[in-house]
């Protein structure tokens, strides 16, 4: 009995620790169950609609840029693509040649398909080609049945309606290169494309908006079933620049009768561009969907560098057009009065060392005004050695010259003006008086863009004030133009009298740009011509008698360059001319230079209402220059 009573507690023990262990772990999964479904409840909801429900970026729409006027210079227009989906097709060769009788497929094209729908998953649309015509598209779309897995799909793509005529302002988009992805995820979407130069990169933040979203229900591998809702961001910002599209084909055909050449113009007022040309251009919609290696080769082997900005990133001698800072840096230091005259036999002598004016024979006796009307060297060569190249250095800085100028436009160039400062630390060798001499007249060292004489010309017409040259007129709801620029501290006297010479290079019988000068009376322009070797010419070469530029092969003809400012009643806009191995400023650039100074104060009904007499209109809202 007692043995029973044993065995029947031990029973009741065992069975009672067995329960309570099923009790625990009862209570354990109660628990759990309560944990995951009340306390995690939204955490758990969230990630099942995260599996069901994906976010994807949508690319912003680039914003447009116009010219002063509202012109679109660079658009989005409707991109029409062919895409092909590779599980709604048996045969994909087969699908490929179908639409190569409609659309034209290269063998790289061909590649890449294949190269791509191996990547992706099998319902993941594929590009075939972009860019079609509409006539391809419809075609397209009228044989979608014979031609299964093939679909259009429309995107945007850049547009530049001027093609080459803006090419070097405005650059060109392209596809974002691993270097470029800075964190932002929109880069990462495929064909998504940025500025890769010219304005389209300087101001890339604001063309570029910001992504929006799509808001998409997919299944479990990752298809989509539906989109549930859409943000279509913002849209890059419209940017306004100063150019006149007008002024800047004319100028842009202009310069086209030369080799090689470009132009600025600016308002010696404001600072803003009206236009900016290099030539040879090229087509930036080319580079809009990857320029192919022929055409790629070919710019670069182009001798004439179509690819380079000459206007900004074009460093050249100045020659003459050197003179006018010269002649102010001789009367602003005090050592050279405003009647110095000097004597010109056709040559100066300094040391053992001959320096050559360009006229054999001489000019004679000329002062400042004489000086800069025959362009005589003699006279700079004696005004440089007595005020030494730092004088003339300094000047120059003030006047825009040496140094980038901050234009709102990449890889610009500083020139250089050299200095016995310079020369030292650069070659490490001393300042020769006689390279002050070679300096006075805009060769040797010196080196400048056309920009930079556009805007040493501008800041001599202006009065002496500091104008910055600029493209951008305005962002908006971000930027304007400045309109208000600090004094160069010159004297108004000495500037007059340079703009004197000036005015007697196109105007004077005797001046060297007399052809070139504007004849409508109200139109007049001032301006200096200036021609720039390439090679050293020999006493034995001088002495044989030298050959007509027109007789040198290209290469070794001089630079011509021209600078003006017009009207000479009241200045407004400065011109550069500069053409490479053109021979003389007088006969290459100062005729270029006439025509596009007197097409652009026609563009102004201002001026033209003026030179006829008629008080001039108020100008419209979208027409002021700052």
């Amino acid at each position: 009995m007692d043995r029973d009573t044993d065995r029947y507690r031990l029973l009741t023990r065992r069975a009672a620790v067995l329960g309570g262990i099923k009790l625990a772990g009862l209570a354990t999964l109660v628990g759990r169950l309560y944990y995951l479904q009340v306390v995690e409840s939204a955490r758990y909801t969230m990630l099942a609609e995260e599996n069901r429900i994906t976010l994807r970026l949508v690319a912003p729409s680039r914003g447009t840029i116009v010219d002063r006027f509202g012109t679109p210079l660079a658009q989005n227009q409707q991109n029409y693509r062919v895409v092909v989906v590779s599980e709604r097709t048996r045969n994909i060769q087969d699908t490929l040649d179908k639409v190569s009788k409609i659309v034209p497929l290269t063998d790289g094209d061909r590649r890449r398909v294949m190269r791509e729908l191996h990547r992706k998953r099998r319902f993941v649309p594929v590009t075939v080609r972009e860019n079609l015509t509409w006539e391809q598209v419809a075609t397209i779309e009228m044989n979608t049945l014979d031609i299964p897995g093939v679909a259009i799909e429309v995107g945007e793509i850049r547009h530049y309606p001027y093609a080459d005529a803006t090419a070097h302002i405005l650059g060109y988009v392209g596809a974002v290169s691993e270097a470029e992805l800075n964190g932002d995820p929109v880069l990462s979407l495929p064909g998504f494309r940025i500025g890769k130069a010219g304005m389209e990169k300087f101001h890339e933040k604001a063309l570029r908006g910001t992504a929006g979203t799509s808001q998409l229900e997919v299944n479990a591998i990752g298809r989509v079933i539906r989109e549930l809702s859409r943000d279509e961001g913002q849209p890059g910002r419209e940017v306004q620049l100063t150019i006149d599209i007008g002024l800047q084909k004319f100028v842009q055909q202009r310069l086209s009768q030369e080799v090689s050449a470009a132009a600025v113009v600016m308002d010696v007022h404001t600072g803003g561009i009206y236009a900016l040309c290099s030539h040879p251009s090229y087509d930036p919609n080319q580079f809009t969907m990857g320029i192919n290696a022929e055409l790629w080769e070919e710019l670069l082997s182009n001798p004439a560098t179509p690819l380079n900005n000459k206007a900004v990133a074009g460093q050249f001698p100045p020659g003459s057009t050197f003179k006018p800072v010269v002649a102010l840096a001789a009367l602003e230091s005090g050592i050279v009065s405003r009647s110095h005259s000097v004597f010109c036999p056709g040559h100066m002598d300094l040391g053992d060392h001959r320096f050559h004016c360009w006229k054999k024979g001489g000019h004679g006796t000329v002062d400042v005004v004489g000086a800069l009307r025959h362009s005589c060297d003699v006279f700079f060569y004696d005004v440089a050695r007595r005020i030494g190249i730092d004088r003339i250095a300094e000047m120059a800085n003030r006047f825009g010259m040496g140094v980038p100028t901050g234009l709102d436009l990449p890889h610009e160039r500083g020139g250089l003006i050299p200095s016995v400062e310079w020369k030292k630390g650069a070659l490490g060798k001393p300042w020769s008086p006689g390279e002050s001499l070679i300096a006075a007249i805009g060769q040797g060292y010196v080196l400048s863009t056309p920009l930079q004489l556009a805007l040493m010309t501008a800041r001599l017409a202006n009065g002496g004030f500091g104008v910055k040259p600029h493209l951008t007129k305005q962002i908006k709801n971000l930027m304007t133009e400045a309109s208000s620029w600090p004094a160069l501290g010159l004297k108004k006297e000495n500037l007059d009298l340079v703009m004197r010479g000036m005015f007697e290079v196109t105007n004077a019988p005797n001046g060297t740009a007399y052809k070139s000068r504007i004849t409508e009376p109200g139109f007049e322009m001032a301006g200096k011509t200036g021609s720039a070797q390439v090679r050293r010419i020999t006493m034995a070469q001088r002495n044989a008698g030298l050959k007509k530029q027109e007789e040198m092969p290209w290469r070794d003809r001089d630079h011509a360059l021209f600078i003006s400012y017009a009207p000479v009643s009241a200045p407004r806009y400065a011109c550069s001319v500069f053409v490479e191995h053109g021979g003389g400023g007088s006969t290459a650039a100062a005729p270029i230079a006439r025509d596009i100074l007197l097409e652009t104060q026609k563009r102004d009904p201002g001026r033209a209402a003026v030179a006829e007499g008629v008080p001039p209109p108020v100008p419209p809202l979208d027409r002021t220059r700052g």
